[in-house]
């Protein structure tokens, strides 16, 4: 794969055409709501500006949006799927500018930003592929003479709350099939991240000839989320981010009859059973707590150990924690960047403080500096401890012994999430079998937790999200509504 660099500097004009402006039917546009600044994570230095939209901007964003995307639906298909290959195209082109922005906003270390720019290529590629899918099916009738035609259309306006974390893929995984299949879109990336999670997607689409008002980019707090959730155009809500906001906003769309598909956040297992591979495991380990400094739904937050293996684990799981160098991603190269804010960083620390004083031990790691965050290995953690019961969001592997396969299904359903999980076994069908216990939406054998691919349906159980599913198939589902249309030729004569 090809890594863009990141170290150089912008050029001069490259926050021209969007700074202190959002992106509506009129292109870029004055925010009624203000503006807010970009920080870079690493340094707190200011990089850029953007708008703030408030009710009044989200307002005219819905209705220009739903007058836009009657006509953007009666594109012809292979009109639509050009736009999205044009934008795919365009997103190749702009390697160094994206990973730039998700280096210095998001705290991304380079290689991630590369995987996460190389992603989001595969779902517009795929995105495009989904205007030529057959819209329906035909259902024969009891009723001599009538055709039954069951067809998916767009739901309308489509609203996508993406979270800072990765900003650029997780909007554009609702973004790309909802507009594949002819629905119109308002963007609110996170104000943590507004350039590489909106601005830049919005120039991509801008400069790929989506036709002005389909997409609309408005940064915001949870306001202008609010505001988005409410509106009465909105047909649906596609929300990333944290399970307390998740339920907030369920519970807004159930009272409205408002489809939304919430992915939320998870705590998740990470089993090592006692004939794996341990050093495979710890290198699973390793990869799914500490990427991105653990700031991924899809973290392994729990290290299940069986006894008999627990301290082995554990010490890999520490010598490759102890090999990680944490510092400014965009300064020259480190395994781990800042976490997001003080906020987070206070979190993390007083998790594993609070560890420590109920008798858990710090194998790696140690005191933070700011926001860098050391690979921390906690042994000894017992589920009372927050280090089990809490999504982290943090470089921490907390590990946690069972001793028969029926504890270790009860701790992993201890916690109410239910994203992901991982096995490792030299064994396969024990692993198979154990995976079929699990109430998690996605099991990885002899792998880590965070596992993406675009075109395999993506989504948890639980506390971890409504059932709501990305990726491939999942996609025509989740971004249509069905309508049955019968045809008679000739009238009926019915008895009245």
């Amino acid at each position: 794969m090809h890594t863009p660099a990141t170290a150089g500097p912008l050029a001069a004009d490259d926050t021209r055409r969007w700074s202190g402006r959002l992106y509506g039917a009129a292109g870029w546009q004055p925010a009624q709501g203000g503006t807010a600044a970009v920080t870079e994570k690493a340094t707190g230095r200011a990089l850029a500006e953007v708008a703030l939209a408030n009710a009044e901007d989200v307002d005219l964003a819905a209705r220009s949006a739903a007058a836009a995307q009657t006509a953007w639906a009666a594109t012809p298909f292979d009109q639509r799927a050009a736009v999205l290959r044009r934008a795919e195209a365009l997103l190749a082109e702009r390697a160094e500018r994206f990973a730039h922005w998700n280096v210095r906003e998001a705290g991304s270390i380079p290689p991630k930003a590369a995987w996460e720019w190389q992603a989001t290529r595969e779902q517009l590629s795929m995105a495009a592929a989904l205007p030529m899918l057959p819209v329906g099916q035909v259902f024969p009738s009891a009723m001599l003479g009538r055709r039954n035609e069951w067809r998916r259309v767009p739901l309308g306006v489509v609203g996508v709350i993406a979270p800072w974390n990765f900003p650029l893929l997780l909007a554009m995984r609702s973004v790309a099939p909802a507009l594949a299949l002819g629905n119109a879109v308002i963007l609110k990336p996170d104000l943590q991240t507004p350039v590489v999670g909106g601005q830049l997607i919005a120039e991509l689409f801008e400069d790929a000839g989506l036709p002005a008002g389909v997409l609309q980019v408005l940064p915001g707090g949870p306001a202008t989320g609010d505001a988005l959730v409410r509106h009465p155009q909105v047909a649906m809500i596609s929300f990333t981010g944290s399970t307390a906001v998740g339920r907030s906003i369920g519970a807004t769309c159930g009272g409205l009859l408002k489809k939304c598909v919430l992915e939320l956040g998870g705590n998740n297992a990470l089993i090592v059973l006692d004939d794996a591979d341990l050093d495979a495991a710890a290198s699973s380990g390793a990869w799914g707590a500490f990427l991105h400094q653990g700031q991924i739904c899809m973290q392994a937050g729990r290290h299940l150990v069986h006894r008999s293996v627990a301290d082995a684990y554990a010490q890999r799981l520490a010598e490759r924690a102890a090999r990680l160098v944490v510092g400014d991603p965009a300064a020259g190269p480190v395994h781990l960047g800042p976490l997001v804010n003080e906020r987070q960083a206070q979190k993390v620390a007083q998790i594993v403080d609070a560890a420590v004083a109920a008798g858990a031990r710090v194998l790696a790691g140690g005191p933070r500096e700011g926001l860098f965050f050391p690979a921390t290995v906690l042994t000894g953690v017992t589920p009372d401890m927050a280090a089990f019961t809490e999504e982290i969001f943090g470089p921490v592997a907390p590990i946690t012994v069972f001793d028969t396969e029926d504890e270790l299904v009860a701790l992993v359903h201890q916690s109410p999430y239910g994203l992901a999980a991982a096995i490792h076994t030299r064994h396969t069908p024990r692993g198979v079998a154990l995976a079929q216990r699990l109430h998690t939406g996605m099991v990885h054998l002899n792998d880590q937790t965070v596992n993406n691919e675009f075109h395999v349906p993506f989504g948890g159980m639980g506390a971890s999200g409504n059932g709501g599913r990305f990726g491939g198939p999942a996609n025509v589902e989740e971004f249509t509504q069905t309508q049955w249309i019968s045809v008679m030729e000739q009238g009926i004569q019915y008895p009245f």
